[in-house]
């Protein structure tokens, strides 16, 4: 469980898309920023940009901006338009190692480059709370951190190479966690480098 197996509910299956697998899931991701484009989310309050850009698939997508703050919308909040739909490769991984009964219904996508993080956050804008949290990594490795339900609670560091799966459930599923930094040139799946990660969220209880 790399440095996390203490906590109960995380689980880490390193490797678990090969590489072939990686590259056609990159090119599934590619195929929908046509549609759905990256675009760069606002803090709460202040309005001041987030280091990660992100885009969303699926019928609902996680935003944040200045006057409304953290929320799911159907909508893309540049375009307009419904967000594109989560690729079949990663419904069947969420089917496969999720443990849950109900599909996803957002597909968080985190674009990391250069010196982008995320700072410690627990997921809680999703009414479905016993649902998992399901993470597939693509591209440059990932310093992630974990902790414990208070932000307080001592940290450990996983390295999330492309092609790993995590999950967060049970008592991790309330879990402070977080990304330290990317490690540069660890991975040439993507073009111009980087890293991709695709977290599968349940919002409404089923």
């Amino acid at each position: 469980m790399s440095g996390a197996g203490e906590l109960e509910g995380f689980r880490l299956w390193p490797g678990h898309l090969s590489r072939v697998e990686q590259e056609a899931l990159r090119d599934e991701v590619f195929a929908r920023l046509k549609a759905g484009p990256i675009y760069v989310p606002r803090m709460p309050k202040s309005g001041a940009p987030m280091r990660v850009r992100m885009t969303n698939f699926g019928a609902l997508g996680w935003v944040t901006d200045k006057d409304q703050g953290y929320r799911y919308q159907g909508v893309h909040p540049e375009t307009g338009k419904p967000w594109p739909d989560i690729p079949p490769r990663v419904l069947a991984i969420w089917d496969a190692l999720s443990g849950y009964a109900a599909p996803p219904e957002a597909c968080l996508v985190n674009l990391y480059e250069g010196d982008a993080r995320m700072g410690l956050h627990v997921d809680a804008d999703e009414d479905a709370w016993e649902a998992p949290v399901l993470s597939i990594s693509l591209g440059d490795t990932a310093i992630f951190r974990i902790g414990g339900t208070v932000r307080s609670d001592p940290t450990r560091s996983v390295r999330l190479a492309s092609g790993d799966v995590c999950l967060l459930a049970g008592a991790a599923r309330r879990a402070y966690h977080g990304v330290d930094r990317i490690l540069p040139g660890t991975s040439r799946l993507l073009p111009k480098g980087g890293r991709l990660n695709l977290t599968l969220r349940r919002v409404t209880v089923p």
